[in-house]
């Protein structure tokens, strides 16, 4: 999303900014629109699963897509005027961006000046995974105390940054981990093999535009592809690719649900 919105966001001013419907997961500022209006871009860049737009005047505005929102160029499937259009921008050259969200899980909102930091939707957020200094040591301590599965603890935003419920299956599959292991005993080598298995799931996800299993578009109104590229999820009962495991005998690619979110894996090639 950052990409794709990057090359009409940044060092355009924000012409007109309209809120049309206020009622988010957490309601949008008041005067919000008052404060972005005529405001320059300086920066778009990303904290975990939040879109972040740093403004000319120190302010940054914050947005989150929840389960169903898109942030979509206006002309491919949105218009700023739909039922689920409800928040758009105008930047000066004519460009219109459409937050829409039929659910209304996402957010957007303002942190002020010198706020962003200490702001309560990203002050306690873990480490990133695609950091160069993300390593066998940061992701040992941050599971160190953690009693939960390893796959809970992937999806915990406090412990690691940015990873959702499918790359967590991918990448749990990847490394030879099974996603009931403790995550407190995923150190040593397992940590050094759950890296590089991290930093490659979400490396290509983002290179092929995302996962389109239901809501997800890409800012041109796009589907993403790497759907097409997954190992385990959404594949119960098929073959587990590159093992040698016999599906008659252990019945394929295997689903569970933990935490109320299904988990996909393969129960011989996953220790």
């Amino acid at each position: 999303m950052r990409r794709g919105l990057a090359p009409y966001l940044e060092g355009r001013s924000l012409a007109r900014v309209d809120v049309r419907r206020a009622d988010l997961r957490i309601p949008v500022p008041r005067d919000f629109a008052g404060r972005a209006t005529n405001r320059r871009v300086e920066r778009l860049w990303r904290r975990g699963k939040y879109l972040l737009m740093d403004l000319d005047d120190g302010a940054t505005i914050i947005a989150h897509l929840g389960m169903s929102g898109r942030l979509v160029l206006a002309g491919n499937g949105v218009n700023g005027q739909g039922r689920h259009d409800h928040v758009s921008f105008e930047t000066e050259d004519g460009t219109h961006i459409v937050f829409n969200d039929p659910r209304r899980f996402g957010l957007i909102t303002l942190a002020g000046p010198g706020d962003l930091e200490n702001h309560p939707l990203l002050a306690a957020m873990g480490p990133e995974p695609l950091d160069p200094a993300f390593d066998g040591a940061v992701i040992s301590a941050a599971l160190r105390t953690r009693s939960t599965s390893i796959k809970a603890a992937l999806l915990d935003q406090h412990v690691m940054a940015g990873i959702g419920n499918i790359y967590a299956c991918e990448a749990l599959f990847r490394a030879g981990i099974s996603p009931r292991r403790k995550a407190k005993g995923v150190a040593g080598q397992r940590a050094e093999r759950l890296v590089p298995a991290l930093k490659q799931v979400l490396t290509e996800a983002i290179e092929a535009g995302g996962a389109s299993l239901r809501d997800h578009r890409r800012p041109d109104g796009g589907l993403g592809y790497f759907q097409h590229s997954f190992a385990v999820y959404g594949r119960e009962g098929e073959p587990c690719p590159g093992c040698n495991c016999d599906r008659d005998e252990t019945g394929g690619i295997r689903r569970m649900v933990q935490g109320g979110r299904s988990t996909f894996f393969c129960s011989r090639r996953q220790r």
